[in-house]
């Protein structure tokens, strides 16, 4: 037995010498070298004992107790078992950020709702690479049946029934796929409490109408970030001055139009401005109503005692042994390491310009109450052991090492500066390992330090910056902040830009009725507009076709008979059964309507003088074509194809090619998955035949209805 280590018997060892004394007591007086020898060896074993019951004291007084099997920490999964045999609900200290200590009352008010014996572990995410796994090896060394729950910082990780009947899986599968992703943790657990609750056969429904729905539609989230309020305040600030503003405006143009028309009776002059007053408090007092939300995350607001619980349950470890194993995470130092290291630190301790050295296995994690920063958690930990020293801080989660300098004569900028990656970081072995190569880097460390530069005074590290505060942490700003005073500004210049395209156009269309009502009626001219849009309604195609058509049937000339024009016009009339009014019933197909537009629209340029032998193949209720070009007509990939274009399609095919499928013509009721297909993809008709020009559209028409 080493010096410093307990027997798992207590006294045996001392028991063991009295029976071998009453032993030796019985053996034959002829015997009396034998005798002489036995006692001998009992004297040296006393002797031993009595050395090793005396050095235990120093050695625990250096710092560098053994780990034998009384004193080696327990293993995570026994750890967490011990807190489930003293509590069903276990919420650890690291996560006060997010789950704080005292939200242990709530997991356990929600776990009695389960109808089974349940046990609750609340872990950071990073404290077990496999979930299932650690549950079961905490049932098996509880030793009681029930449900276990592994809940994380997010949500619900895990979950496995043991001697019970609970639909588990389905309740995590719900959990999963019916709350968003920012849900928090408590809400995750209560809604797979709400699960379990149900029974087997409607958990199990549940989950698959969950895992179903969340294919097509995933939940929306419950909280909006810093970005998405600022959105909001610009929204508002817009809001609150552009709509009275442009009120105001539009009121006096139209005021100046009613006074140049001489209209008759004139409003108050107060109702403009009030009714701009009246939108404005409207927009300010609803603004709030709408965006209601004041903080960015589920989290609760820890207490000042669950933010210090961590620091408070490390530095006592701390103050018994110079090495602490954060017992809720994997062991990463084995017991030969353990005993390494606590050899170092005492060599380091004794040595010239040394000091203690305290190594702090523990995770450091977002939601901590450092906020990750080990720094902080170095310095925090350091005030509360109350003794200079180097502080180590090593993460059983990611592996890394960090070092500070609190009051020894070591040169701090060579910690800093120089201390190597593959200590601080470990390699690419330390990544694939599990232990990340824990005890060789710390091994590693304690040559660095005894290597470190010595000072002719204690240096210290200067104060870290604080963590963010807790309870402001998730707090969104006012809705009437930030970016509300730009958008004021935003408001007032788009109601101003606003109004004066509004103006210019009206002044623009006002000139061009004036030019079109001076003018002669001409023939020839064509309503086809380059601006039609590229989803039309099946009521503005009844209605642009019936208009086309009759104009072409007034305005035909017999004695063009065997002409483009005829051909235009007979076409058409096939489609329409030779009776133009067909085109205004309500069952009047749509691709049908587009042809008889195309050809009418032809038949009244070729009457015009102005025949064209194609239209534009991306929409052709633009009207005629100018050239073919090839053009993108999908999104998806780079498919392209030749077609005929207008003006403002070429320019737009050579300008921004990525916007040519969105003026391909749709056509009303073709919808397939759940968008409009191009017109000649909707359609086998003659209107399919535009882009090979108007002359392959009226025979395809004729082939179609069997003339020739």
């Amino acid at each position: 037995m080493r010096p410093g280590q307990r027997s798992d018997h207590g006294g045996t060892p001392m028991r063991a010498v009295t029976a071998n004394g009453a032993h030796a007591g019985h053996i034959a007086p002829g015997s009396s070298g034998q005798t002489r020898l036995l006692r001998l060896l009992l004297a040296l074993s006393a002797l031993t004992a009595l050395f090793a019951t005396a050095t235990a004291p120093a050695r625990a007084a250096d710092g560098t107790r053994s780990l034998a099997a009384g004193t080696t920490p327990a293993t995570q999964a026994a750890y967490l078992a011990d807190r489930l045999r003293e509590n069903p609900v276990y919420v650890t200290d690291q996560l006060p950020r997010e789950l704080p200590v005292s939200t242990a009352p709530d997991f356990a008010r929600l776990a009695k709702r389960t109808g089974v014996p349940t046990y609750v572990l609340v872990l950071p995410s990073l404290s077990s690479i496999d979930g299932r796994q650690l549950l079961g090896a905490v049932h098996d060394r509880l030793g009681r049946d029930g449900l276990y729950v592994l809940v994380d910082e997010g949500e619900v990780a895990e979950a496995t029934a043991y001697g019970v009947r609970a639909p588990a899986d389905a309740a995590s599968t719900v959990s999963l796929y019916e709350l968003p992703y920012d849900a928090g943790p408590l809400l995750s657990f209560e809604r797979f409490v709400d699960v379990i609750a149900l029974g087997g056969e409607k958990a199990t429904a549940r989950a698959e109408e969950a895992r179903a729905k969340h294919g097509n539609d995933e939940p929306a989230e419950m909280y909006i970030g810093p970005s998405d309020r600022n959105n909001q305040s610009l929204l508002t600030g817009t809001l609150l001055t552009f709509v009275p503003l442009l009120i105001m405006l539009s009121a006096g143009y139209v005021r100046r139009r009613r006074r140049h028309s001489g209209a008759g009776r004139r409003l108050p002059r107060w109702v403009v401005p009030g009714t701009a007053v009246l939108t404005a408090a409207a927009i300010a007092l609803t603004a709030p109503a709408v965006f209601d939300q004041t903080r960015s995350s589920a989290a609760r607001i820890p207490s000042p005692a669950d933010l210090s619980a961590r620091v408070e349950r490390v530095a006592a470890g701390l103050k018994q042994d110079p090495v602490y194993a954060d017992p809720e995470s994997p062991r990463v130092l084995d017991d030969r390491q353990r005993d390494r290291l606590h050899d170092r630190i005492r060599d380091f301790r004794r040595s010239d310009g040394g000091g203690p050295v305290y190594v702090s296995l523990v995770p450091q994690t977002p939601e901590s109450e450092s906020a990750g920063d080990a720094d902080l958690f170095a310095a925090a930990v350091h005030a509360k052991v109350d003794v200079d020293g180097v502080y180590v801080v090593a993460d059983p989660a990611d592996g890394t090492i960090d070092v500070y300098n609190h009051g020894l004569r070591l040169d701090s900028n060579h910690l800093f500066l120089d201390l190597p990656d593959s200590v601080a970081y470990g390699d690419s072995k330390a990544d694939e390992a599990d232990d990340h190569l824990m005890g060789e880097r710390l091994d590693a460390l304690m040559t660095f330090l005894d290597e470190t530069p010595r000072t002719d005074r204690p240096e210290s590290e200067s104060a870290p910056a604080p963590a963010p505060r807790a309870a402001e942490e998730h707090a969104l700003p006012p809705l009437f902040a930030t970016d509300f005073w730009p958008g004021l500004f935003v408001g007032a210049f788009l109601a101003l830009l606003l109004s004066g395209v509004a103006a210019g156009l009206a002044w623009i269309v006002g000139a061009l009725l004036r030019r079109r009502s001076a003018a002669p009626d001409s023939p020839a001219s064509a309503p086809a507009s380059t601006s039609a849009p590229a989803s039309v309604s099946a009521s503005t195609l009844r209605r642009t076709a019936h208009t086309e058509l009759t104009s072409l049937v007034r305005e035909f000339n017999d004695q063009d008979e065997h002409g483009r024009a005829w051909d235009c016009l007979d076409a058409a009339l096939l489609l329409v059964d030779g009776d133009p009014g067909r085109t205004r019933e309500r069952g009047a197909d749509p691709a049908t309507l587009v042809a008889v537009i195309v050809l009418a629209r032809a038949g009244r340029a070729a009457l015009a003088g102005e025949p064209t032998e194609q239209c534009c193949g991306v929409n052709p209720l633009h009207g005629p074509a100018v050239g073919r070009r090839h053009v993108r007509v999908s999104r998806q990939g780079n498919s392209r194809r030749m077609l005929p274009v207008c003006d403002p399609c070429r320019d737009t095919a050579v300008a921004e090619p990525g916007g040519m499928p969105d003026r391909l013509l749709k056509l009303p009721g073709s919808e397939s998955g759940g968008s409009r297909p191009p017109y000649y993809e909707a359609t086998d008709g003659p209107l399919s035949a535009v882009p090979d020009g108007i002359a392959r559209v009226i025979e395809k028409v004729r082939e179609t209805a069997g003339v020739h």
